[in-house]
């Protein structure tokens, strides 16, 4: 691990993201240019005093979890998410079908979505990157480890995850996440995190195994969501898989009807989700810090 060039990297690629490049907001003067410490600590998902302690070069090794939050925070390059992993004293991740990198123009175009919730998700629905609205809607879905990182592991395992849909809905959505899973592992036949999700799910939920052994396939394009939210009710929206370059990344928008009670719901949610986005008691000045940590 090359501490004191991880830190120079760390607080040069920094300097070069502007707040309206990564949605967040500007808030008052800012003194250097770039974003502030803690911000990119809230869009990495980790404790700010851990990533300034990275820039001061005194951070212990970041395990690869930690890397890839960083390197979507920072904006990174496939290229210089590479030098980050090798400054850090990690392999580099192979640049294969599977690799969950998000290039810089589409985390661009999910910032640009303020108003909708969005969201960057694998074929195997591992959410990589969420905006604000995103984690308003559905709460903050990329700070799982192992498999329950994969929404699909969770619909079958979890059922807080299921609490938030009426139970009217879930036949339906296990067929939806079963067909499209299936539609992925026969693209990569091979691929282990695939194969390893499968077996896991089919050991462990008895309606999995079930809806399995149909082999049903259909790659998930669009659907209809009833989302039970806490803070305004139940809100029914529109979902949609938008066609991307990388076969394996999806960018998935949460939109409402025309004239629908879900207009206004977005907006209440818009307000809250930057209520939640700018830490209590923070001046937008300063260098706070939060309490939004990511375990590991």
């Amino acid at each position: 691990m090359e501490r004191n060039e991880l830190a120079d990297f760390l607080r040069r690629r920094r300097a070069l993201l502007q707040p309206e490049n990564v949605g967040v907001p500007v808030g008052g003067r800012r003194r250097t240019p770039g974003l502030r410490r803690f911000e990119v600590a809230q869009l990495a998902g980790m404790s700010p005093d851990y990533y300034a302690r990275l820039e001061q070069g005194r951070g212990p090794q970041p395990s690869v979890t930690m890397l890839t939050a960083l390197a979507r925070a920072l904006r990174l390059t496939i290229d210089e998410r590479d030098h980050l992993f090798r400054l850090a004293g990690h392999h580099a991740p192979p640049r294969i079908d599977g690799d969950e990198h998000v290039s810089r123009g589409l985390l661009r175009l999910l910032n640009g979505l303020q108003g909708l919730p969005a969201l960057i998700a694998s074929d195997l629905n591992i959410v990589l990157a969420q905006n604000p609205m995103a984690d308003a809607l559905v709460g903050e879905q990329t700070h799982f480890r192992g498999l329950a990182r994969s929404c699909t592991y969770r619909w079958f395992t979890d059922s807080e995850m299921r609490g938030r849909y009426r139970a009217e809905d879930h036949e339906h959505e296990s067929r939806a996440q079963v067909d499209d899973l299936r539609a992925t592992l026969a693209v990569r036949p091979a691929d282990p995190l695939a194969n390893r999700l499968v077996g896991a799910l089919r050991a462990e939920s008895a309606e999995f195994a079930e809806l399995w052994t149909q082999h049903d396939v259909a790659v998930r394009r669009s659907d209809r969501k009833r989302i039970l939210h806490p803070a305004v009710g139940l809100i029914e929206l529109d979902f949609d898989i938008l066609a991307t370059a990388r076969q394996d990344q999806r960018l998935i928008v949460y939109s409402p009807a025309p004239g629908s009670a879900a207009v206004s719901q977005l907006e209440l949610l818009a307000v809250l989700g930057q209520e939640r986005f700018t830490p209590s008691g923070t001046d937008p000045r300063s260098e706070a810090r939060t309490d939004r940590h990511l375990p590991g």
